[in-house]
């Protein structure tokens, strides 16, 4: 198999013909997201933007973009196209974000009103695709029985996380974390056992076949994000505290993007 060919069967046939992830795509893909990682945070601190509650908060309408986007594709506003889809949708939210703020900060520097500034730019982005889907709402439909399901599944998930978290002080210190990726577990597990969706991703795939529920997401995520936390929180407390809260930050994203990704698909048709 030469290179093309091994590139086109692994990387561009599961986007093509919607087949989901493997473990090679996985694996590259879950590479360039470390090396990103690091290079993003290098480049902050080079712009001192520090890796806080005020950048959290500005960086939101960005990480709402991406679900809002691919959701938008998946029920025919937007064209479906490599750049549309994951993974290429969310390199090209993350060329808009990254752009964004080299913007704003080009003309503010490490200013105070680099945050709000940086924040309602992408609140604008946001309004444009809402815009688009007000104008096309007749070609929406809304599945209102989602609710009945996703409303006790959420609250039995994240009262375990409070339970959890009465008891365990990793999980105390790092609720936010818990809570969204419950909510990602909660998205995946309603649209599988209630509408017929199917898990793109390889490990939970696997799992799901393995114990023939996708009730298993949720002992996925607890044991995943337990272990990256427990790494964060207990192995690195030399590292810096900014690279710690990036790639919380990082982990946070990894929960709510997907997470309301599925919500909305599962949501809207």
């Amino acid at each position: 198999m030469g290179l093309y060919e091994f590139f086109y069967r692994y990387f561009v046939e599961p986007i093509k013909y919607n087949q989901g992830y493997n473990v090679v795509n996985t694996l590259v893909y879950a590479l360039i997201l470390g090396v990103a990682v690091l290079l993003l945070y290098k480049m902050l601190k080079r712009m001192r933007v520090k890796v806080d509650e005020r950048f959290f908060v500005a960086l939101m309408p960005y990480i709402i973009l991406g679900p809002l986007m691919r959701s938008m594709t998946d029920i025919g506003l937007l064209p479906r196209t490599y750049l549309t889809v994951s993974p290429g949708g969310y390199f090209v939210i993350a060329g808009f974000a990254i752009a964004s703020l080299f913007a704003v900060w080009r003309h503010l520097g490490p200013d105070d009103r680099l945050y709000p500034i940086y924040r309602d730019f992408g609140w604008v982005l946001v309004a444009g695709l809402l815009f688009i889907m007000v104008i096309n709402w007749d070609r929406v439909s809304v599945r209102w029985d989602y609710f009945k399901y996703f409303l006790p599944s959420l609250l039995v998930a994240e009262s375990f996380i409070w339970l959890l978290s009465r008891k365990f002080e990793l999980v105390r210190n790092n609720k936010i974390l818990f809570y969204t990726h419950f909510y990602d577990a909660t998205t995946t597990f309603v649209g599988i056992q209630f509408f017929g969706f199917w898990e793109q991703h390889v490990l939970a795939r696997t799992l799901m076949n393995l114990f023939g529920t996708p009730a298993v997401m949720y002992l996925e995520k607890l044991v995943i994000i337990t272990l990256v936390i427990y790494v964060l929180d207990r192995l690195m407390t030399d590292e810096d505290p900014e690279l710690i809260n990036f790639v919380k930050l990082t982990v946070f994203i990894l929960g709510f993007g997907p997470g309301t990704r599925n919500l909305l698909i599962t949501l809207l048709r």
